[in-house]
């Protein structure tokens, strides 16, 4: 008889029940439980008293973790981090502490509670039950629009050294992050490369705290701000103009606009350099069709395979010369003007 834990009904079932997993996680990091058991076990009760929580309720969370392995539970009810929980700490390289409190809240899980109307109608789940788009909400919602942020600059934090390793930012001399966020994968670039220069671009709401996050990195002195609308045009001047996942949160149309707004502004010789997922073949790949459904939930958007991509950019008035893989799961699709 096959062990139960390998049967087939059991593995379908923890699909099912994946949403209880993710939340657990998304609460745990909410309250900095990683962050606390950085320097080693500590007691239930001890935990609870510094996050504020019930200990019993505490506990409960804890133990379920546990046995999912992202905490390990001792005796006496301590825990300890594990290699798996790790990241959730907010102050290790790579951090996935930001997203994982941002997908367990309201806005964004009640967005894929609404997943059945996308699907039935076509329509963006995020308007459907919010009554704007995703971008206008959350510009009127400052706390919200910080909190996906930090669930960005996290998720980049994680692929930036996937991306430094397999592609050769450094052949370019000024790089152009547009609707880079406040400044975290130019961070990253202009660190590794002293002789580079970048201009952040994104709206003025977003790169209003860009500034601070420069300093600190010690990179302001080589970096430009500039705040506007992608639709409008974006900076001039730059050998390379980066869209690191901003294509996907886009329908074609919208995200051919992008583009050209980026072929307007770049020289003959500029790159266009695309960062998305590809979304593979069939019956593969299942990071890039989830995170398909994903962009069709919340921004309005999709993930796109190489060719769809390359369609897209010579519509645009661009031309695919290269796509390259990375360990993160993104790939460098790079385009130079038709």
């Amino acid at each position: 008889m096959t062990p139960e834990h390998n049967r087939p009904v059991d593995e379908l079932r923890q699909l099912i029940n994946g949403h209880q997993v993710s939340q657990a996680i998304s609460v745990a990091t909410t309250l900095g439980v990683a962050d606390l058991l950085a320097d080693g076990p500590r007691r239930c009760d001890e935990l609870a008293r510094e996050t504020g929580a019930d200990e019993d309720a505490l506990y409960r969370l804890l133990r379920a973790l546990a046995a999912v392995g992202v905490f390990r539970e001792g005796d006496g009810r301590t825990f300890e981090l594990t290699e798996l929980g790790n990241p959730l700490r907010s102050d290790v390289p790579g951090s996935l502490a930001g997203w994982a409190a941002f997908v367990g809240r309201p806005p964004f899980w009640q967005a894929w509670g609404a997943l059945l109307h996308s699907v039935r109608t076509g329509e963006n789940a995020f308007r459907h039950v919010h009554g704007a788009d995703v971008w206008s909400w959350r510009a009127e919602r400052p706390d919200e629009n910080a909190a996906f942020d930090r669930a960005m600059a996290s998720l980049t934090g994680a692929a930036d050294q996937a991306l430094l390793d397999a592609y050769d930012f450094g052949r370019f001399d000024t790089v152009v992050d547009v609707a880079g966020g406040n400044g975290a994968l130019l961070v990253s670039l202009l660190t590794r490369f002293p002789e580079m220069r970048g201009i952040l671009f994104d709206q003025p709401h977003v790169v209003a705290s860009a500034d601070e996050v420069l300093r600190a990195a010690g990179v302001a002195d080589r970096c430009r701000v500039v705040g506007g609308s992608f639709f409008d045009g974006v900076p001039e001047g730059g050998d390379a103009y980066v869209l690191k996942a901003i294509v996907h949160d886009w329908e074609d149309t919208e995200a051919a606009a992008i583009m050209r707004a980026c072929r307007r502004a770049a020289s003959a010789d500029a790159s266009l350099l695309v960062i998305e997922r590809d979304l593979g073949p069939a019956n593969e790949a299942p990071a890039a069709k989830l995170g398909d459904l994903n962009m069709m939930v919340n921004p309005g958007g999709r993930e796109r395979s190489l060719e769809e991509y390359a369609q897209l950019l010579d519509a645009a008035g661009f031309r695919l010369v290269g796509a390259t893989p990375t360990a993160s799961g993104l790939s460098v699709f790079e385009a130079v003007p038709a």
